[in-house]
């Protein structure tokens, strides 16, 4: 048997029932020329700067510890638009985009949040995320990609487009409910946290070369200026995977350990 039949026997076991078709290109939320969609709170389409600013006229000290998720973001950007209405959020605005985020921490924490937000609401119907650092390192591991030493692959010519096309084709190996699922497992086991031991029969089954989980999920944390793609949920069932967002406001993308809905 093959390693390809094999792990679609493995799979079988685990794949989701059938879900309606979604087509997402449909449902991206972007306005014409317009690299991010609107941040949609209570009648109003907020872009990214102004969520930004409200975020931080009103609550930028209440979200240190710990990292708030994504539903309380929303929230707390609903009572900011509130608080300040939009004339007043149109007159924070013009202030905020001359604070200089390495001055003021907080200031970079607003961006990162309202990045996140538009991250959520990129389509219509459904939410969306980052994937996760052990989503992508799955993805390396279930791709063609060979395993090197860590200074010898930076070393490579054209690495990032070699860790690009690997992310992409590794993606497409499982259905996006087992690749979250075996990112949470991977995690669990190479940060020490949520440890599960029913999921982990899948895990060393599907992904059973210790040295290459490590050598994948190593690659994945050193550099979170390497593109990923966005796991989406639409509101109709299942899992998918998006489309690459832009960088976020410090030309990174976000690479959580946990799943930020």
């Amino acid at each position: 048997m093959s390693a390809t039949t094999r792990m679609q026997a493995l799979f079988a076991h685990v794949t989701p029932e059938a879900a309606p078709i979604v087509s997402l290109p449909l449902l991206d939320r972007r306005r014409d020329g317009e690299d991010f969609p609107t941040i949609p709170v209570d009648g109003l389409e907020l872009s990214v700067n102004e969520t930004a600013a409200a975020l931080f006229e009103t609550c930028a000290d209440d979200f240190a510890i710990p990292v708030p998720d994504t539903d309380t973001l929303h929230v707390a950007l609903a009572a900011a638009v509130r608080t300040l209405g939009p004339a007043g959020v149109a007159e924070v605005t013009g202030t905020f985009a001359g604070l200089d985020a390495h001055e003021f921490p907080e200031v970079r924490d607003c961006r990162r949040f309202a990045y996140r937000l538009a991250l959520s609401f990129w389509y219509a119907g459904a939410r969306a995320r980052p994937m996760t650092a052990g989503e992508a390192a799955v993805a390396l591991y279930l791709s063609d990609l060979h395993r090197y030493r860590q200074a010898d692959f930076h070393k490579l010519p054209r690495w990032p487009l070699l860790l690009s096309r690997a992310l992409h084709q590794g993606v497409t190996q499982v259905p996006t409910e087992t690749l979250i699922r075996l990112g949470k497992t991977m995690v669990g086991e190479l940060r020490g946290v949520d440890r599960d031991r029913q999921r982990e029969w899948l895990y060393k089954q599907a992904l059973p070369d210790y040295h290459r989980r490590r050598f994948c999920f190593d690659l994945i944390c050193f550099d979170t200026r390497q593109p990923t793609p966005l796991i989406v949920r639409p509101d109709a069932g299942d899992y998918l995977i998006g489309l690459t967002p832009p960088a976020g406001p410090d030309r990174r993308w976000l690479r959580p350990m946990r799943a930020e809905w």
